[in-house]
């Protein structure tokens, strides 16, 4: 479904992408992780069409995203911290998204409802707690009921249940086929989510595996202990 091939970037003498070969397929829930400024953001711009690289190619259903920018309708994008107009309220906020998408997609509203935002659709988004707000944010990620859900942080600042009901969500959506991308530095959330593990550091793609072969190569359950088990290794090398 995307496929990334000889990616780099740089921004004058950073280079902050170097050399990606990627291949993410329909029905994956990949993890993206890595130290901060380890080019995981960079990555998912790029995807998104936000960042151009500096060279290599982005194919989205086999065709390049530089041809156009249609491609991103079948993609929703939670990121980190969302930033709203502070005077608009949150139905406002979801109408206005509605108006520009002008799409005829069954809308999915199960997040809508599940986190209770009729209710508070007359708050203004600055009023708004980082929780609620990242609440806003799952909901419009998942609105359009794209094929694939680029998710940056997305339990940042949630509470237990919103966390909970979050993730179920992401694992309801890998069953029907989607492919789902994931950043996270809370490795426990992970174990019971992600299907695939890629692992960044300074620009570089250092390993792509799948949990399965993670587990089994290091003798390791949880993700965060396979990890460090990988990097000591390399480290003692």
């Amino acid at each position: 479904m995307i496929e990334i091939t000889h990616v780099s970037k740089n921004f004058g003498k950073l280079r902050a992408l170097n050399d990606i070969n990627v291949s993410c397929k329909e029905g994956e829930c990949i993890a993206l992780i890595g130290p901060n400024a380890c080019g995981k953001t960079t990555l998912i711009k790029s995807i998104l069409g936000m960042v151009i690289p500096t060279e290599g190619t982005i194919l989205f259903k086999n065709e390049s995203i530089l041809k156009g920018f249609d491609y991103r309708k079948h993609i929703g994008y939670m990121p980190q911290i969302g930033r709203y107009p502070d005077n608009m309220t949150i139905g406002q906020i979801i109408e206005m998204i509605k108006e520009i998408r002008q799409s005829d997609i069954k809308l999915d509203e199960d997040l809508l409802h599940q986190f209770k935002l009729s209710a508070l659709f007359n708050k203004r988004m600055s009023t708004l707690s980082g929780g609620t707000t990242q609440k806003v944010s799952a909901t419009l990620a998942f609105l359009f009921n794209p094929d694939v859900l680029i998710l940056d942080e997305p339990t940042a600042g949630l509470d237990p249940l919103a966390s909970e009901i979050l993730k179920e969500k992401i694992l309801a959506e890998k069953q029907k086929g989607k492919l789902i991308l994931v950043t996270s530095h809370l490795l426990s959330e992970l174990d019971d989510m992600v299907t695939q593990l890629i692992f960044m550091q300074d620009g570089l793609v250092h390993f792509h595996k799948t949990i399965d072969d993670l587990k089994a190569s290091t003798g390791e359950e949880k993700i965060s202990k396979a990890i460090s088990s990988i990097l000591k290794s390399r480290n003692n090398e």
